[in-house]
């Protein structure tokens, strides 16, 4: 009898251990609610910010400024590497034709097929990413058009620079002392029909020669400039209102084209995302 009212009392307990359990529960429940709106530590530990969030707590304006300039300075970099690489190739082969090899002295005709086909690559391959200038007659003549800013106008004529002295000086390097002599410096027949102002300075500079460089210069700009005056103001004039071309000369217009393309890509991505995937790999 004794046992089972010890077990009895032992069940009465167990029983009640839950229900002392949730009262208690209850209790603090209680107390919790009276304390107002102080989060409890696991929400607080939750809701605080991780180093890799702040970025995307940052304002959206920002953001957006910040993703535009990144895309644009990726933009400009590679198009002045294109412009400083295709100038160099077009001095290295357009140059290297007219010096005066032993086995064959190169003839006019051969200088001009050499020249034209080191265009067509220089074009082939800057075309897309730069616009195909190569010449700082051209990046000049696209500056009065209204067609480039004058920040990226410099930054080209650099670039353009800085690839035909680096193109004339590996062709002074690989070629022999007797061959090489004034490194193709404009003096056959009037001015040697130099129409890039780079391809003059690349050699000039690498020889040490500047012998009327400036005709180099002030032919192949003055003419640029014409031509981009006639072709844009009376054969096909453009409609740019004055702060259109303001726009445009300070770079702020290449900006603005930046930003509204960024919701247009947003809006791509996430309509890819939507499309199965099934029927992505059908298309």
């Amino acid at each position: 009898m004794e046992e089972l009212q010890m077990g009895a009392s032992e069940g009465r307990y167990t029983v009640r251990q839950p229900e002392q359990a949730r009262n208690k529960r209850l209790e603090e429940t209680q107390e919790t609610r009276g304390k107002g709106n102080r989060e409890r530590p696991w929400e607080q530990k939750r809701w605080q910010p991780r180093p890799r969030d702040v970025d995307t707590m940052e304002p959206e304006g920002h953001g957006l400024a910040k993703m535009t300039g990144c895309r644009l300075w990726t933009a400009t970099s590679k198009a002045l590497f294109v412009e400083f690489l295709a100038t160099g190739l077009y001095v290295f082969f357009g140059v290297g034709s007219t010096l005066h090899w032993p086995l064959a002295l190169p003839t006019v005709l051969q200088i001009t097929i050499t020249f034209n086909l080191a265009t067509a690559m220089a074009v082939q391959i800057t075309w897309k990413t730069s616009g195909a200038h190569i010449n700082p007659a051209v990046t000049l003549a696209f500056l009065v058009g209204s067609q480039i800013s004058l920040p990226r106008a410099v930054a080209y004529v650099a670039a353009q620079l800085t690839g035909a002295t680096v193109g004339a000086a590996v062709l002074y390097g690989v070629t022999p002392g007797d061959i090489r002599e004034t490194l193709g410096i404009n003096m056959i027949y009037f001015t040697g029909c130099s129409m890039n102002p780079a391809r003059s300075f690349g050699p000039a500079l690498i020889v040490g020669k500047f012998t009327l460089h400036w005709i180099f210069w002030v032919g192949p700009l003055t003419g640029a400039v014409l031509a981009s005056l006639i072709y844009n103001f009376i054969l096909f004039p453009d409609t740019k209102t004055l702060a259109q071309r303001l726009a445009i000369l300070t770079g702020t217009e290449e900006t603005k084209k930046l930003v509204a393309l960024e919701p247009q890509k947003e809006s791509q991505s996430s309509s890819e995302d939507s499309i199965p995937k099934s029927v992505c790999q059908v298309i």
